[in-house]
């Protein structure tokens, strides 16, 4: 097997923990929300939020769920649909109902209380080997590395690290790369910089985007900034054809309430409230009829949203509910359906684009 890594320097490597603690405590950041606690609760609801998720978009979010779900025991008790609401818009649905069923393996496996080790929090619903070594760390001063996507990123371009991170075979090389750098020998609270660290340079001065080099402090020994590859390190995703598919939502109103449906928990958007959909146009006005529309669907604007690997054209179309069929009268017990007023659509769980849709409707609608 082939040596993925360009760089074999063992001064970088043996002082590569000293520098980045250094360079954390000046310049890393100290005063994000979930910081400066031992929280283990805080601590991994922020985690699993920033999977995927810049820090800009998380806060807010991270802000109401303690507001409503101050501990693990209350969000362990909260029904799903709550969860998901509160969660609505923060996209990667999977982890809202992975942060739910974790809530309750803690408070119905563990007391209530987050097992201390890497080893059994990864266990739990949602929580990688990466996840799990951060949150041990920062709560329980474990030591063990992380390696999420901001890491890989700067061990990828300080280092030299050739082929797509998400291929097993470097991202294995990059654990071993990861164990190797990690300063065991380190305080307790050079092991909190050093891991804060690691994120830190990945969100902030060696981004995607534009990496600022020159305030780097690995800047002189970084292979792609030395090398000039700082836009090919990390490998892409190798490509491919990213399939379309299409889907007719119904906007079906009576008076100033929407018809909303609840998606299937598994797929996209599980567990959300979304509009009733149906694969072709005269499939979506059958729906439109069973649920008492009094004419055939208007059109509405089309428009696409894209998910990781797909695209989705959505074809909206409204109707109103016929004089003679009221809202109440739904099927008793029939709990994946509600009409809910306009007004009230944020006391559910809906697709950022849906909720895009029905708002850009509302001045109109109301």
């Amino acid at each position: 097997m082939s040596h993925p890594f360009a760089s074999s320097d063992s001064r970088l490597q043996s002082d590569f923990a000293v520098r980045l603690i250094a360079w954390q405590r000046e310049h890393g950041r100290h005063d994000l929300p979930w910081q400066n606690t031992r929280d283990p609760y805080r601590i991994w609801l922020s985690e699993i939020m920033l999977q995927q998720t810049q820090v800009s978009t998380v806060i807010p979010y991270y802000t109401r769920f303690l507001a409503r779900f101050p501990d693990v025991a209350a969000l362990a008790a909260a029904p799903l649909d709550d969860v998901m609401a509160l969660w609505a818009g923060l996209g990667y649905y999977s982890r809202a109902r992975n942060l739910h069923r974790c809530a309750q393996a803690v408070a119905e496996q563990h007391g209530g209380s987050f097992p201390t080790t890497v080893e059994a929090l990864a266990e739990l619903p949602g929580i990688g080997r990466s996840t799990a070594a951060a949150i041990a760390s920062f709560a329980f001063g474990a030591r063990a590395p992380i390696l999420d996507g901001n890491v890989k990123r700067v061990l990828a371009r300080v280092f030299g690290v050739e082929g797509f991170p998400g291929e097993k075979r470097i991202e294995n090389a990059m654990w071993t790369l990861a164990e190797s750098l990690f300063p065991m020998d380190g305080s307790d609270d050079d092991i909190s910089a050093y891991t804060q660290g690691l994120m830190d340079l990945g969100a902030t001065l060696c981004g995607r985007g534009r990496p600022e080099c020159a305030r780097c402090p690995f800047a002189a020994d970084c292979v792609a900034n030395v090398s000039g590859r700082q836009r090919e390190l990390p490998a892409a995703r190798p490509k491919k054809t990213v399939p379309t598919r299409r889907t007719w939502m119904l906007v079906l109103l009576d008076g100033a309430s929407v018809l909303l449906e609840k998606r299937p928990p598994v797929g996209i958007w599980g567990g959300l409230w979304s509009l009733p959909e149906a694969a072709d146009e005269a499939a979506l006005a059958k729906r439109a009829r069973a649920f008492g529309g009094s004419r055939a669907p208007e059109h509405l604007a089309p428009f696409t949203h894209t998910f990781t690997h797909f695209k989705l054209e959505i074809e909206p179309r409204v109707a109103d509910v016929d004089a003679g069929h009221s809202s109440a009268h739904l099927e008793a017990g029939d709990s994946e359906t509600s009409w809910v007023p306009l007004a009230d659509i944020d006391a559910y769980g809906l697709p950022a684009p849906v909720r895009k849709l029905l708002d850009s409707l509302q001045g109109s609608l109301l």
